[in-house]
């Protein structure tokens, strides 16, 4: 399967930069997410590696193979690029079995038809519908109809396989059973895949690498754990996780020993780096980013905050904490519940906390926390 690169890739509508100086690897094999709130660029991106729509400037590179070049006026059909487009709509022709829709797309490449009836019943038992190849469309459940367009999708074998947000129109279980199965799929068939969502618990759970996006400026391209242990700035740090990071404005009061003395007129912390974080001056204002699992609580403790209030379903509990005047989010993992306004102690406990400049946001810092 192919390496996809994008240089420089910029596409304008009119006046707008929908996608800007976009440089961007997917290696062979992977799975990469393009993700980010709605009109970042994501599926602007998406339908230029695909050759629908035409970039600006810049070069796309397929297997080694130059599809667009601005500078070479150079622009490959969609037909010739060898990639498998999936979008939300499954667009399955309705007068048709599951078997046709499946071969359709083989009999337009003029494939033998022993061939076409090995390759239909090959994705049918890869996408487990084999007993449905008889049926309409309509007589097929939400999920039943992902399975068919995605086994179209993969029936010539292409090199990239492209989706645009597949699963969004399924209900919530449905989605998580999808999710397994394309995650399957694609350590099945090796493909190197590119997929669109605005959802992030999708795109941790799929991806092996996610490229989240704001405004169609690159924020961060990253295993989806190193995008949630080590955010590159306030952005990123906002937009995922769920619940949101907790993000306190605070002031650098001082520096010493390795030891950042953090505050405001209620709340005095003690922020302490591992190597090479960027030192910050004192007197600036910076953010403090605090995961909501990465706060515990006991009924005793140096800080004391009360319940806001109490979301419990049964696997976890999400809290809003009253601390000062703040609201801050945290989990508390097993079947706990708490009465609100019951009196509670915070504690900062590992090396997951991070500090944020306060003027542009980048990433200062990722390192322990403890109460003055």
């Amino acid at each position: 399967m192919p390496r996809i690169e994008l240089k420089g890739i910029t596409k304008m509508f009119g006046k707008v930069a929908a996608v800007k100086d976009l440089n961007l690897v997917i290696e062979d094999r992977e799975f990469v997410t393009l993700l980010g709130p709605s009109g970042c660029g994501k599926t602007t991106t998406l339908r230029m590696i695909s050759g629908l729509e035409t970039p600006t400037s810049g070069e796309i590179v397929i297997d080694g193979k130059v599809v667009f070049s601005s500078e070479k006026q150079l622009n490959l059909s969609p037909d010739k690029r060898d990639v498998g487009l999936l979008f939300q709509n499954y667009a399955l022709w309705p007068h048709m079995t599951v078997y046709q829709n499946i071969a359709f797309g083989l009999e337009n490449l003029k494939w033998k038809k022993e061939d076409i009836a090995r390759k239909v019943t090959e994705m049918g038992e890869l996408v487990k519908i084999s007993e449905l190849m008889a049926r309409y469309p309509s007589e097929l459940s939400g999920g039943q109809q992902q399975r068919v367009a995605i086994a179209r999708t993969l029936a010539p074998d292409p090199r990239v396989l492209l989706m645009d947000e597949p699963l969004s129109n399924l209900d919530a279980k449905l989605r998580m059973e999808m999710r397994s199965e394309l995650k399957r799929l694609h350590q099945q068939i090796q493909s190197t895949t590119v997929y669109v969502t605005h959802d992030q618990l999708e795109a941790m759970t799929l991806a092996t690498k996610i490229c989240l996006m704001e405004e169609g400026v690159l924020q961060q391209y990253a295993p989806p754990l190193h995008v949630y242990d080590s955010p590159a700035n306030l952005f990123v740090a906002d937009f995922i996780g769920n619940p949101s990071m907790n993000l306190l404005e605070l002031s650098v009061n001082g520096v010493e020993n390795n030891r950042w003395m953090l505050g405001d007129r209620e709340t005095q912390l003690v922020f302490s780096p591992q190597e090479n974080g960027s030192l910050p001056k004192v007197g600036e204002k910076v953010f403090l980013g605090i995961r909501p699992e990465d706060i515990s609580l006991s009924l005793q403790g140096k800080t004391q905050a009360s319940i806001y209030s109490v979301l419990p379903s049964g696997m976890e509990t999400v809290l809003k904490v009253r601390f000062g005047e703040r609201l801050l989010s945290v989990v508390v993992f097993g079947r706990k519940d708490f009465l609100p306004d019951t009196p509670v102690g915070l504690h900062f406990e590992g090396n997951w906390y991070h500090i944020f400049d306060g003027t542009g946001g980048k990433l200062l810092a990722t390192g322990g926390l403890s109460l003055e």
